[in-house]
């Protein structure tokens, strides 16, 4: 088909333009961006260890919601930029409302583009004071990360607790295994890896790119 594409000129181009620009703006699975969100608890492990935390830290599925909920809102309304929603809910009530008893923190990277990285990420949050002291905070034991993706729009929001009782925490991510090894060349093979089946016409890609 690209050779054919080829054949035909700047209009077979275009054409191949216009089908990986379709391609790409099909809906993001979530099995995808669990990558990206798994990528930045383990950036966050890091950090945390980096400033001489000893504990661990626990994705918590009450602090996902919340997250969840933020990057809903943040995402379709492009006026909010930060921890109010567009309802006037703060990060401590949105926790609250998902179940979470405790204190709370929040973390929003927006990017104007279809895709958001662990980049993108990082460089939004480390040279952030606030950002800074939240991510690198002992106390925050557990987490909650999600995202989403339009064409123009990116939003990743982090929600960060500190339970009154720990051992009423559902231990639904104590399984979470955080790597440090992993880092944007994660995001440049697997962009790499799926360009052929975008390029097919298949969109999410399976789990191993073709032959």
């Amino acid at each position: 088909m690209v050779r054919n594409l080829r054949q035909a000129g700047p209009l077979g181009c275009s054409l191949l333009v216009a089908v990986a620009t379709a391609a790409l703006s099909a809906p993001t699975a979530q099995a995808d961006n669990k990558r990206l969100n798994d990528g930045v608890v383990s950036n966050i492990y890091t950090m945390q260890h980096q400033a001489g935390c000893t504990n661990g830290i626990r994705i918590n599925p009450q602090l996902q919601l919340a997250a969840q909920w933020h990057t809903d809102d943040v995402l379709n309304n492009r006026t909010l930029t930060g921890d109010i929603g567009s309802d006037g809910s703060t990060q401590q009530s949105r926790a609250e409302a998902a179940g979470f008893r405790g204190k709370v923190a929040e973390t929003v990277a927006i990017n104007p583009a279809l895709a958001i990285n662990n980049m993108d990420v990082i460089r939004q949050w480390y040279p952030n004071p606030a950002y800074h002291e939240i991510m690198s905070d002992c106390a925050n034991t557990q987490i909650g990360v999600w995202s989403e993706n339009r064409l123009d729009r990116s939003v990743l929001v982090a929600v960060y607790g500190q339970p009154e009782n720990p051992t009423e925490v559902p231990d639904i991510g104590s399984g979470f295994d955080p790597n440090p090894d992993y880092d944007a060349s994660d995001e440049l093979e697997y962009g790499i890896t799926w360009l052929p089946w975008i390029l097919r016409g298949v969109y999410p890609p399976p789990a191993y790119p073709p032959n």
